[in-house]
């Protein structure tokens, strides 16, 4: 199993999907936004074209391509994904008063509130559009299910703030609702765009969860331990905002009732003391649950990867399966 890739195949291809799916977009809003008031042209620009790795596009692409179908309508399905994904970031943003996103201001912190709530909402509306458009009502079906999925894993996690008593179940029932639904849907709709067969439509599906699931568990990681300069975030953040992730959740398992109890009273009280959150993460790290959670990450990954085996026939050598491998590295080895 890959835990980095080998960079050559995967940012070449990287780049080459990104500039054709930048390049829908750029002709889809000059259609769509023919006629609609300019300021909602130019918060669009700002949120769009902002940086991001464009990775759900990315997986698009992939998941078509190696299901044999490769055209000029295929990147601007990839490009729905992309609407969708900066429209939870622009909202997210504003829930979270965030003033800064990829160390560039905000949408919001720019242009206002009702101006990005509005953008995000004009972007969700647009992407089912085109999803209806490009896959029918199977497609759309598939997308709504994923992004009012998303909605329910975001409810869920408000009801586990602080809570000591979360599970390790309902951990994963909130980031499959949030990421790993998302992820997947990516890759079932790009096959289905393809006309695959539903065995390899759900081995992409199924590759999507688990390296969506990882995704997000190396996020929690990065909450801790990453730097903020690279990562474009607050370190420590979720720990503020009272959210139990997996790094935590081993560390409250592991410990004995007097560290329990301190974990709890953390929880409980200012998170936002910087002491507080240097003494959760000694604790965390005492406990092991940052290695813990990265042998989980990896574990996902490589049922990510088995996951691929339809497309591993004698003779089958596909370059989008190398990429979708080597993405699978990437998501344990990126720093932001």
């Amino acid at each position: 199993m890959p835990t980095t890739p080998s960079n050559t195949d995967l940012r070449s291809m990287a780049a080459s999907v990104a500039m054709r799916v930048e390049a829908a977009m750029h002709r889809d809003l000059e259609d769509a936004l023919a006629g609609c008031d300019p300021l909602l042209a130019e918060v669009l620009d700002h949120a769009l074209f902002n940086g991001g790795k464009r990775i759900r596009p990315l997986l698009t692409v992939l998941c078509s391509r190696c299901c044999g179908r490769d055209n000029d309508g295929l990147y601007l399905l990839a490009a729905a994904f992309e609407y969708l994904h900066v429209a939870t970031l622009v909202h997210d943003d504003v829930i979270d008063h965030a003033p800064t996103r990829r160390g560039k201001v905000t949408v919001g912190n720019r242009f206002g509130v009702a101006a990005a709530i509005l953008a995000g909402d004009w972007l969700h509306a647009r992407s089912m559009h085109l999803i209806g458009q490009l896959t029918g009502s199977k497609g759309l079906e598939i997308f709504c299910q994923a992004t009012g999925s998303m909605v329910n894993g975001e409810f869920e996690q408000l009801r586990y703030v602080a809570d000591l008593r979360t599970s390790e179940a309902q951990y994963f029932a909130v980031i499959r609702q949030k990421t790993g639904n998302l992820i997947a849907s990516t890759c079932a709709i790009g096959a289905l765009y393809a006309g695959a067969d539903p065995e390899r439509t759900r081995a992409l599906s199924t590759y999507g969860n688990h390296i969506g699931l990882a995704f997000q568990v190396i996020d929690d990681l990065l909450d801790f331990q990453g730097q903020a300069e690279t990562t474009g975030k607050k370190t420590g953040n979720d720990f503020i905002e009272g959210k139990i992730t997996l790094p935590l959740l081993h560390a409250i398992a592991r410990a004995d009732a007097q560290d329990r109890q301190a974990i709890g009273d953390l929880l409980q009280g200012d998170r936002t003391r910087p002491e507080a959150y240097r003494r959760i993460h000694d604790l965390i790290d005492r406990y092991q649950g940052f290695a813990t959670a990265a042998r989980v990450a990896r574990d996902l990954v490589e049922q990510a990867l088995i996951s691929l085996a339809p497309f591993s026939t004698a003779g089958n050598h596909l370059p989008e399966i190398t990429v979708l491998k080597e993405l699978a590295g990437y998501i344990l080895s990126r720093q932001k």
